[in-house]
């Protein structure tokens, strides 16, 4: 192995190690941020999104969107690590963070994608750039959306765990890392809310649960 590449990979292992190392240690400091009893810390369109055995469901099927709405926390985050479980019925739905809320429910920022198609998984700014990681190279190996679905049960719940990390971003969906992003662009935001996603179009639901967050420094 050429010594540049072996030095390269090296970087990257142990950039990978720390990582896990602040993760492993944000462990023993997670905090729900969904009390499975009501909407409490939240803000979002009553008419969406309700309580339900402990789950929190997102449904359009009584109110045609025209424009994506959010659930959103009332306290933003910078640095951490998020746990959520979710269960698509159909459609398109996703996790903002580090986001900023506007008028009428909109949220613009970094959003991990939930979805019954091949954008599941991938690294999104709404009301932004666009899609900023796809299923993307992780370490040496070809993220695809094929190799995706493998790791995804749209029958039934499914876990992601999104790490921001100062300008390094991964998520990970039942273990699977879909994407392992860091921000080179001074577009990017550095704090924000955390909010969960209703889409535009066909009417469509969505639930979670379990959503738990762990601060880092």
């Amino acid at each position: 192995m050429p010594r540049f590449v072996s030095l390269l990979a090296s970087a990257v292992c142990l950039a990978s190690l720390a990582l896990f190392a602040r993760s492993a240690a944000a462990a023993d400091h997670f905090v729900p941020l969904f009390n499975g009893n009501n909407l409490d810390g939240w803000d979002g369109d009553p008419e969406l999104w309700r309580v339900a055995d402990g789950v929190i469901v997102g449904s359009t099927e009584s109110k045609k969107l025209a424009a994506n709405s959010f659930l959103a926390t009332k306290k933003a985050y910078k640095n951490f690590v998020l746990k959520a479980k979710f269960k698509l019925r159909n459609h398109n739905s996703g996790i903002q963070f580090r986001s900023q809320q506007h008028k009428d429910y909109r949220v613009t920022g970094y959003q991990a994608d939930i979805a019954d198609n091949k954008f599941m998984g991938i690294l999104y700014e709404e009301g932004g750039r666009g899609i900023l990681a796809d299923v993307t190279p992780a370490f040496t190996a070809k993220v695809t959306p094929e190799e995706v679905a493998k790791h995804v049960n749209l029958a039934d719940w499914n876990e992601y765990v999104i790490t921001a990390d100062h300008a390094h971003i991964t998520q990970a969906i039942n273990g699977f890392t879909t994407v392992d992003y860091t921000e080179t662009s001074d577009k990017g935001a550095t704090e924000g809310i955390i909010a969960l996603q209703l889409h535009a179009g066909p009417p469509m639901q969505v639930e979670f649960k379990g959503i738990e967050i762990a601060e880092l420094p």
